[in-house]
């Protein structure tokens, strides 16, 4: 393990903590904030022309290797599991919030069983996935600032509560932002719903003890409708600075 440090900003000041770090811990957070007149979409609060930034996570140990290879809509690749429609928005905190067309947005995340494609074989994950690449993908935001993915629910894996990564670069491919979605749970959710495909969800790690998600995911919280007979649907806005 390695220590590492994340800011929390506010307008008043800055605390400076450290926490241990683990294979998927959060590496930093990054807030603007305002006082009044707040509107909420898909867990971004735009106010008064400012938002909250999305914090920053760690990629994680699974990130996509080539992800300019991976331009789809469609990453299951043959993966089976509930359907996932995935709709990310994007907005510029240093544009008044407005809408950010022609940026680059790569998603990946773990299959229903909880493996991820390009690794494998090692003490991390036992299955060896180094030749495929499902549940990968890359998309470029419209002039709504949106891209969609067709998916299928993630599963889970130990330590970790359901999740998919998210990394946006501009359109010269500098990165802009590294961010985790985090899914509502409890009673009446998909979570619950998908009930950890076959493994149940004994064992399962909450939102609230979650080594990424666990010092807050108010902004990374998205809202996922749907069933398991006709799919589920996400959505989710980022604010990111570019």
């Amino acid at each position: 393990m390695e220590r590492k440090s994340f800011l929390k900003s506010l307008m008043i000041g800055a605390v400076t903590s450290s926490i241990v770090a683990e294979a998927c811990q959060k590496d930093s957070i990054a807030t603007s904030t305002s006082s009044s007149g707040s509107t909420t979409t898909g867990g971004t609060s735009v106010i008064n022309g400012s938002c909250s930034v999305a914090p920053t996570e760690t990629e994680g140990p699974f990130p996509t290797k080539s992800p300019a290879s991976y331009v789809r809509s469609d990453i299951t690749d043959g993966r089976t599991g509930y359907k996932l429609a995935v709709n990310i928005f994007l907005v510029n905190s240093n544009n008044s919030c407005n809408a950010l067309p022609g940026a680059l947005v790569d998603i990946w995340h773990c299959d229903a069983q909880g493996n991820y494609s390009e690794y494998g074989g090692s003490g991390l994950q036992s299955t060896n996935y180094t030749s495929v690449h499902f549940l990968r993908g890359r998309q470029t935001t419209d002039s709504n600032g949106a891209v969609a993915f067709t998916s299928i629910f993630p599963g889970w894996y130990s330590g970790r509560a359901t999740h998919i990564h998210v990394h946006v670069y501009n359109s010269s491919g500098t990165s802009l932002k590294v961010t985790q979605i985090a899914f509502p749970e409890g009673s009446g959710t998909a979570v619950a719903a998908v009930n950890g495909y076959s493994k149940g969800l004994s064992g399962y790690t909450y939102n609230a003890s979650d080594n990424v998600f666990g010092d807050g995911y108010a902004l990374e919280l998205a809202t996922v409708t749907g069933n398991t007979t006709d799919g589920f649907v996400l959505n989710i806005t980022f604010a990111v600075p570019a």
